[in-house]
């Protein structure tokens, strides 16, 4: 379902040496699983038997019995689709081997051997099992079979592409997995047996998280539960599924029950971010690696997607530790931007154009943390607030309070006569509240702060934010223009965090005045309101819900995501808070604005990146202008 497929993995009950019991609890996991209409799911190492067997993997009875056990979970999986992986030594050629054993619909599919043992401190794998490091991929009989033995194997059916690696391959300095994925694999299954120490655990997190990362995959874990011999360690049956650097479910360690988790990954998501993220093409793999690709059968998929957190808000972070450092992070490239363009210009001022509401809001708040970090004075920030046709008292008292507050160089220009000159001068009747009445009043406005820019020598600040780049919400040599454009990334559901994070870092008289401002609708304010009137004129009444479409515009642009998909993707993220048909009303306005606005994204001022989306033409997003726009239409 939409490139998305389930995963699984289980720490279940176990008796060291118990081979028959622990198949039990194995295949009571795999019913589960199967249930859960999960694609594959995954055992510890050595779940068959135990990690724990100690001398006993050198016993005859012990390897019968595994070698049967395996056979008998192959024979129950045939009207399986869930791929099973679980972990049992492996005698071939006079060498044992510890090993993964990839199962399908009644066979096995393919025996991946362990490729770095441990010899260290409590591990001595070294004293029963070889290295398949030097094994090369063959065919091997297993219990009358034919199937695939070596590490280069890599599995799959579709987009669910894996290769499997055993527990310390994770900790060498070029694990396995890194080659399974440069070869084609796009998620990693690991069998462990990582037992329990101070802070191992975080590290071991952290461990998982950069090799999805690093791949760019989904990263599937299971360790040994509680239920291993206790005899000089203790294993707590750690469980992670995380995809691209994100840990997307993890267990309470140390149950005593089997346990299981589930996450769903998004497989076509990854496949996405290869292609326009990573050099992992050109990565060769070596002459001495030969890769062998194993077809599966029919498998698992999901019919709906319930393992896996869609934020709403996906540029934002969710807590507020994380929100914080966000906002501290992207304020520090803001002004870091704007005071090198200061810095190469040799200009002494800022012009800049206070509305009062959020977008101006954060501009000014960057110019005035880069001009004390430069060591200019407040006054050489010029804040110029231009009242028209729909100007509000509590925005324009916002902005005069701020202003005065930070001690900028504040002027007022009121626009109104000199739009009525203008309508007089090009024959506009002033009483028909179109787009040239919009236009003329936002053109008047940046010609001012030009105009001031040029007299004063000092540069025009850009105060338009990403998501109004995004949907062309901006007048064409108007506001779109500046001399630098310092929220040109930041998307507006981001903002009002960006200034409540300085609100609460302000005195009380400024935090009270940033307060109101995030409290303030969205609006241009370019039509007339009634007398002692609120807003009248919403932004989001017009073109739909900033969240919604900063929303489309993460998936879109990050991942590629076709429309059917981001509307399923919104409205298991938003909830019900908008209906199926809203939210396919408001994608398709999403889609043609923009399409059809991608011109004035061609030649926008320069500003800072912040976030992995930016729409500069000179970056991130090359697009023609006339691209039609049918074919996305179509899908929604």
């Amino acid at each position: 379902m939409y490139g998305f497929y389930r995963t699984a993995a289980a720490s279940p009950r176990l008796k060291v040496g118990d081979v028959k019991y622990n198949v039990g609890e194995i295949l009571d996991c795999v019913v589960r699983a199967e249930a859960e209409e999960a694609a594959a799911v995954l055992f510890p190492e050595m779940s068959v038997c135990g990690y724990t067997c100690g001398d006993l993997f050198l016993q005859s009875r012990l390897l019968h019995q595994t070698r049967q056990a395996i056979a008998h979970i192959a024979e129950k999986s045939v009207a399986f689709k869930c791929v099973i992986i679980v972990g049992a030594p492996f005698l071939l050629n006079n060498a044992l081997y510890n090993c993964a054993f990839i199962i399908h619909q009644g066979k096995v599919k393919g025996i991946v051997p362990k490729t770095y043992l441990p010899e260290y401190k409590e591990f001595y794998e070294k004293r029963w099992f070889t290295s398949g490091a030097r094994v090369k991929t063959q065919s091997v009989d297993f219990e009358g079979n034919e199937t695939f033995f070596g590490t280069g194997l890599v599995f799959g059916t579709g987009n669910f592409r894996f290769g499997v690696e055993i527990c310390e391959d994770a900790w060498a300095v070029i694990p396995p997995s890194s080659w399974h994925c440069v070869a084609g694999a796009l998620l990693t299954f690991n069998l462990s047996a990582s037992n329990e120490l101070v802070a191992k655990a975080e590290y071991r997190r952290e461990l998982i998280k950069q090799q999805s990362a690093r791949c760019m995959s989904a990263y599937v874990y299971a360790s040994s539960g509680v239920h291993e011999s206790t005899q000089d360690l203790v294993f707590g049956g750690h469980l992670m599924i995380a995809e691209n650097g994100r840990i997307c479910a993890e267990n309470h360690r140390f149950e005593r029950e089997s346990n299981m988790i589930y996450a769903d990954v998004d497989c076509e998501r990854l496949i996405y971010s290869r292609i326009s993220e990573t050099s992992m093409n050109d990565m060769e793999i070596p002459e001495n690696k030969a890769f062998q690709h194993v077809s599966l059968g029919v498998i698992n998929h999901i019919t709906e997607v319930k393992y896996c957190h869609i934020p709403a808000q996906p540029f934002v972070p969710q807590g507020r530790d994380d929100r914080d450092r966000r906002c501290e992070e992207i304020f520090n490239i803001q002004t870091a931007g704007l005071a090198k363009r200061y810095e190469h210009t040799g200009t002494g001022k800022a012009i800049i154009g206070i509305s009062g509401g959020l977008d101006s809001t954060l501009a000014l708040l960057v110019v005035m943390e880069t001009f004390r970090r430069l060591g200019k004075a407040p006054e050489d920030v010029i804040t110029v607030t231009m009242p028209g046709f729909g100007t509000t008292d509590r925005t324009y008292s916002n902005a005069v309070a701020m202003c005065r507050h930070l001690k900028t160089d504040l002027r007022e220009i009121d626009i109104r006569e000199a739009c009525l000159t203008h309508f007089k001068d090009i024959g506009h009747d002033p009483g028909v509240h179109d787009v040239t009445y919009e236009n003329v009043q936002a053109r008047e406005r940046t010609q001012i702060l030009m105009d001031i820019a040029n007299r004063e020598g000092g540069l025009v600040i850009g105060t338009g934010d990403l998501s109004e780049i995004a949907l062309g919400w901006s007048t064409y040599n108007g506001d779109h223009m500046s001399m630098y454009a310092v929220n040109c990334s930041v998307p507006k559901t981001l903002i009002r965090y960006l200034i409540r994070w300085v609100a609460d870092h302000s005195e009380e008289e400024l935090r009270l005045t940033l307060e109101d401002v995030i409290a303030t609708p969205v609006s241009p304010e370019l039509l007339p309101n009634a007398k002692d009137a609120e807003i009248s004129q919403r932004t989001e009444d017009i073109i739909g819900p900033y969240e919604l479409h900063d929303f489309f515009l993460y998936h879109c642009v990050k991942y590629g995501a076709a429309p059917e998909k981001i509307k399923y993707l919104a409205e298991l993220a938003f909830d019900e808070r908008y209906t199926g048909v809203q939210i396919k009303e408001y994608l398709k306005l999403f889609i043609r604005r923009f399409f059809s606005q991608q011109f004035k994204r061609s030649c926008i001022p320069d500003g800072p990146k912040v976030g992995t989306v930016s729409l500069s033409p000179r970056g991130d997003w090359r697009m023609p202008s006339d691209a039609a726009y049918t074919l996305w239409l179509d899908d929604v």
